[in-house]
């Protein structure tokens, strides 16, 4: 099966391609690359690719395609330093684009990268994919908007899968320090201390980067019936974890951390995920990653890489600080587009 990865140079795609190939899919990447200079360790790209941005993919570049993975999309920005509005144009208004040349190009299995945190906060027990939801975020609303308008355009010879990932950790060559156990890690690894935003009583499902790219192989490789149309939570029931129990796990891995945290700060996001679903549909699937295990794997990849506090707190390792310091440089515009393509997209 060959296989287009969009947004394959990312925290996950940079760990989807090696694994699907693994899997002996054949990949193709797209990403316009603006994370090019976050790479942890050293990379080694072994995809061929399109040096595209989503927003100018054409049907006619996918009709040697047996399906597409969509992961690129812009991050979660709680403080608001991106035009809002790009989040509706590149997460909401390309992806659907992307579909409907999906569609033209007679692709019928597509895998969106949706989020849990369409369920917003619901702390009644483990939410099924039937569950309430109530996106809270810009990112979120996106994502939910996405299934809607996917969802609507199922058919006999168009059927997308649409995945919920957990809140994902763990070590890749595209790593990101602004999710929750990464942070911790690198916080504990590099200053000995976390620093807290809340009190830590909001749940969150938590999954290995490397499990979530085994997931997604699996789903490309079941049989229709088992998968398409349908919605998948991409965790594992157990895995769920108040956010105080990840920072104490984490000060119990790194000796001498110490966790600081404030009163009276809460979450609003606050939710605890189903997996059965997914692995009911994909017996052969097994999630090989438990929390503890990855909180090891990267205090020691860090250990490895002599990751600093400086490094820790840079925008090499988080994504809104790193495309508004871009912006900033006049690397990329107000659309995160770099003035280059923009020269020749009017030439």
């Amino acid at each position: 099966m060959r296989v287009l990865v969009t947004g394959h140079r990312g925290y996950i795609g940079a760990v989807m391609a090696s694994v699907l190939q693994n899997a002996r899919f054949d990949v193709v990447g797209l990403d316009c690359d603006l994370y090019g200079a976050c790479e942890f360790g050293r990379t080694r790209e072994t995809v061929p690719s399109y040096d595209t941005d989503l927003r100018d993919i054409e049907w006619s570049d996918l009709l040697s395609f047996d399906a597409v993975v969509h992961l690129a999309a812009l991050p979660e920005d709680f403080d608001d330093q991106i035009d809002p509005q790009l989040t509706e144009e590149i997460n909401l208004s390309a992806t659907i684009r992307l579909a409907e040349c999906c569609k033209r190009a007679q692709i019928s299995r597509f895998l969106f990268a949706s989020t849990c945190a369409v369920y917003g906060r619901d702390e009644s027990g483990l939410i099924r994919e039937d569950g309430v939801t109530h996106p809270l975020s810009a990112y979120a609303k996106s994502k939910l908007e996405c299934e809607r308008e996917l969802s609507r355009m199922n058919s006999d010879t168009f059927a997308p899968v649409l995945l919920r990932n957990g809140t994902v950790y763990g070590v890749s060559p595209r790593l990101r320090l602004d999710t929750v156990v990464n942070d911790f890690v690198g916080a504990a690894f590099t200053n000995g201390r976390i620093d807290m935003q809340t009190e830590g009583r909001a749940w969150r499902p938590l999954i290995h980067v490397e499990d979530v790219a085994r997931a997604y192989a699996a789903v490309l490789a079941a049989p229709d019936k088992r998968v398409a149309g349908h919605t998948f939570n991409v965790v594992a029931s157990k895995e769920n974890f108040r956010v105080i129990d990840v920072a104490d796990m984490v000060t119990e891995l790194i000796p001498h951390t110490t966790r600081v945290v404030p009163t009276g700060a809460f979450d609003r996001r606050s939710y605890r995920v189903d997996g059965t679903k997914l692995s009911d549909a994909c017996p052969k699937l097994s999630m090989r990653w438990t929390l503890r295990e990855g909180i090891r794997q990267l205090r020691d990849a860090m250990n490895s890489a002599g990751m600093t506090p400086g490094d820790w707190r840079s925008g090499r390792y988080r994504r809104i600080a790193r495309l508004s310091s871009l912006i900033e440089r006049g690397e990329l515009d107000a659309s995160l587009r770099r003035p280059s393509e923009l020269v020749s997209s009017t030439s």
